[in-house]
Order: C-alpha cells, then sequence, then structure tokens
C-alpha cells in the first residue's frame, strides 16, 4: 500500500477520503471507532442502528473512494472501559460477537481489512492475548468474511520496536486462520519518530531502522510472515523529521 491514514470524523471523513485518494496518491485509509460507540454502550450488545449507520457510511465513502483497503479500526487499546479483553474484562467471546457482527456485514467486501484492537498496552498476559486475538479470528471467518486481511496488534501500543522483546510477535505467531493458513493474517506495527513513540513532538530522534524495522523485517522473513504499518509520523515543522520520516520510508520501501 502506498500509505495509510486515519480517518476519524464522518462528516469531515469523506472529503478527507477522496482527497487523500485523489490529492496525495494515498491507496489505504484506517477507520477508526470505539466499541462502545457500535453497541451504544452496552457490552456483549447488537450493533446500534444509529451508531452504526453513522460509521457505515464512512466506510462506505470509504469503498467508494478508490481506496485499495479500507481498515476497519476497533480504537480500543485492548479494554472495555478500563478492563482488559480476556484479562478480567469482557470475554472472548464477547470481543468475538463484536467482529462477527461487522463481518456479517461486510463479508462480502474484498477491499476491507478487519484491524482487530488498535494498540493494545500494558496487557500482562501476551500469550493470553492472543488467545483473544485467536477467538476475534475464528468469528471473523466463521461469518463468512473468508478472504479479506485481519490485522494482528501487540503488546506497547503495538510498537514495532518491543514487537520482538515483548513477547508479542512470539505469541501471535500462533495465531492461525480457521483454514490453518496465515497468508491473510498480517501483523500491526506502530512506529513514532519521537524521543516516546507518541508521535506528539515536534522534532524526530530516529528513522527507526537498526532499533526497530530492520529487525523485524529481518524476523518476518525467518518466519515469511509480513507486517502492516499502520501509523507512524514525524513533526511537520521539523528538518529533523524531514530527514528521518524519508530515510524510514525509503528503507520500508
Amino acid at each position: 500500500m502506498k500509505g495509510a491514514y486515519d480517518i476519524a470524523s464522518q462528516g469531515n471523513g469523506i472529503q478527507q477520503m477522496n482527497h487523500f485518494i485523489k490529492d496525495d496518491g494515498l491507496n489505504a485509509l484506517r477507520l477508526p471507532v470505539g466499541w462502545q460507540y457500535l453497541t451504544n454502550g452496552k457490552l456483549g450488545g447488537t450493533l446500534d442502528g444509529n451508531n452504526f449507520g453513522k460509521f457505515d457510511k464512512l466506510v462506505q465513502g470509504c469503498l467508494s473512494s478508490g481506496a485499495k483497503l479500507c481498515i476497519l479500526d476497533i480504537h480500543n487499546y485492548a479494554r472495555w472501559s478500563g478492563t482488559i479483553i480476556g484479562q478480567g474484562g469482557p470475554t472472548d467471546d464477547q470481543f468475538a460477537n463484536i467482529w462477527s457482527q461487522l463481518a456479517t456485514k461486510y463479508k462480502g467486501e474484498s477491499k476491507i481489512a478487519f484491524g482487530l484492537m488498535n494498540e493494545p498496552h500494558d496487557v500482562p498476559d501476551i500469550q493470553r492475548w492472543a488467545t483473544s486475538c485467536q477467538a476475534a479470528v475464528n468469528a471473523i471467518r466463521k461469518a463468512g468474511a473468508t478472504t479479506q486481511y485481519i490485522l494482528l496488534p501487540g503488546n506497547d501500543y503495538t510498537s514495532a520496536g518491543k514487537f520482538l522483546t515483548n513477547g508479542s510477535g512470539k505469541a501471535l505467531l500462533n495465531v492461525t486462520d480457521t483454514d490453518n493458513t496465515t497468508s491473510k493474517l498480517i501483523f500491526d506495527v506502530h512506529k513514532y519518530l519521537d524521543s516516546d513513540n507518541s508521535g506528539t513532538h515536534t522534532n524526530c530522534v530516529t528513522d527507526n531502522i537498526k532499533d526497530a524495522f530492520q529487525p523485524l523485517a529481518t524476523w518476518l522473513k525467518e518466519n515469511k510472515r509480513m507486517a502492516f504499518v499502520s501509523e507512524t509520523g514525524g513533526g511537520p515543522n521539523d528538518s529533523t523529521c524531514l530527514t528521518n520520516l524519508c530515510a524510514q520510508l525509503k528503507f520500508l520501501k
């Protein structure tokens, strides 16, 4: 994909998508939405007609924009109201259920990808998190969405720099598709270029190659797997970011 961009608001989102596709040459768009919003605050509930209807307008706008990939992103950090999925919070079945409902709605759309969760963090048991991801994968496929990509996120805000050292890679390698393949299961990673990997500082201190993307790329090749960088960036008005971000993107390409 030439580039990914988060689209957060339904109102201006469609205009933004058309701009980024037609004017900037991007071809992958990420559509974040809160789990609570989708079910109107009811854990384990069905998709709320009004709220989901608004989100679906954004999804349909993406599908008609010319984008090659529209990534549905539950933006909950592996949590519901502060409690962690499968580890004291929502059950795996409840997590699987929301994905089953979304997959049922979009099973016929080849341009849709399912981003299981935005930036899990401080998850105590990464192996247990992989089990939760497996439940969601199974539910998506059982709902009939059998061909779309599914993005698997790791711990520490799914940091590309910590994906191997915090055990995320090893744990998520065990997640398989229902046909025992893994070619449609893509690891989801984020990495900013500022001092604390938050993307909130104007200057950049790294190009992320030596300490993040080079070791990750080597590991991916060894395991015959792929990853998708769905968040990265640097400050817009600082020469350190221009230099480092260009170096990072060149390496990724």
